[in-house]
């Protein structure tokens, strides 16, 4: 049984109970999935699953058998950054660090929910199969992502300029 992560086949463990996060942080050693809360609460584990995000604190490894999982490492590399980890840099979306894996992987994710026309809350219009990433769509799409620096701004700026089609 194995599990692409980061494009590169790893096995699964062989305890059932292992936690997405605990596999990818304490046996592949991919320390940019962070463990914040390890109750689904704070959003800083989230990584993309078949492009999908999800909390991997509240997933088993094993329910992943033959899939893909993107972490922060896999999105880009030192000198090669993927485009919203260098927004993030320019528009001082972070200042402890801690939550941007999460919130960068979040973002991607979200912002594939809004091409795919997936209505939020706060969607103003539920029969259109195009959303317009509002500022306060933005924001209620991230919700589940915390910040405890409250770089909030700086992260809605960076996400806003990388995905400006998505914006418009």
């Amino acid at each position: 049984m194995t599990i692409t992560v980061n494009g590169v086949a790893a096995p699964l463990p062989e305890d059932p109970r292992v936690s997405l996060l605990d596999l990818l942080r304490e046996t592949l050693l991919l320390p940019g999935t962070k463990k914040g809360c390890n109750q689904g609460a704070c959003g800083a584990c989230t990584v993309l699953v078949d492009g999908e995000r999800i909390l991997s604190c509240l997933a088993l490894a094993v329910q992943f058998e033959g899939r893909s999982v993107t972490t922060v490492e896999g999105l880009g590399a030192p000198g090669s950054l993927h485009p919203l980890q260098e927004a993030f840099v320019e528009h001082d979306g972070f200042q402890c660090g801690y939550c941007t894996p999460g919130q960068i992987c979040s973002a991607i994710g979200m912002v594939e929910e809004v091409r795919r026309g997936v209505p939020s809350h706060v969607t103003a219009d539920l029969a259109n199969d195009a959303v317009t990433l509002t500022p306060e769509e933005l924001r209620e799409r991230m919700s589940g992502n915390l910040c405890r620096c409250g770089a909030y701004n700086g992260i809605v700026a960076a996400i806003r300029s990388t995905f400006a089609e998505a914006a418009e």
